[in-house]
């Protein structure tokens, strides 16, 4: 095997730990416009127009809000993104599949719920990666 070849095998750990810090910071990002949308109306969509904090999609929103800071920062990691995870799936379930086509989300429009609640799940079981509080304690 070449130098180059081993050097670049090397250092693939170290990315991929970034990488990983990436996908949580960039699905965290994802997950509080959705809970900013819902709570506070920004980005304004009008189906959250008077949405009651005391309902199924208010809840939704303090969980995203609570949950995807909590990701973004890296702060009890595990435990947020499981939760998270769980909040998308049940979202899934309850707000896309209902719509028929249970196993096509694409026919639902539930791929983004299915594909986030995905990545929580990896987060949970991987934890936090590199730029995290959780990996400086």
């Amino acid at each position: 095997m070449s130098t180059e070849l081993r050097s670049a095998s090397a250092g693939a750990p170290a990315l991929a730990g970034y990488a990983h810090a990436l996908l949580r910071i960039v699905a965290s990002y994802i997950v509080l416009t959705h809970a900013s949308a819902k709570l506070f109306h920004v980005p304004h969509i009008a189906m959250f127009d008077g949405l009651p904090l005391v309902s199924l999609l208010g809840a939704a929103g303090i969980i995203e809000l609570v949950g995807g800071v909590l990701v973004l920062i890296g702060l009890f990691t595990r435990a947020a993104a499981f939760v998270l995870s769980g909040e998308l799936a049940f979202a899934y379930f309850i707000g896309h599949a209902p719509k028929g086509n249970f196993l096509l989300p694409l026919l639902n429009s539930g791929e983004p719920a299915v594909l986030l609640s995905f990545i929580y799940l990896f987060i949970a079981a991987a934890g936090p990666g590199a730029w995290s509080i959780d990996a400086r304690r």
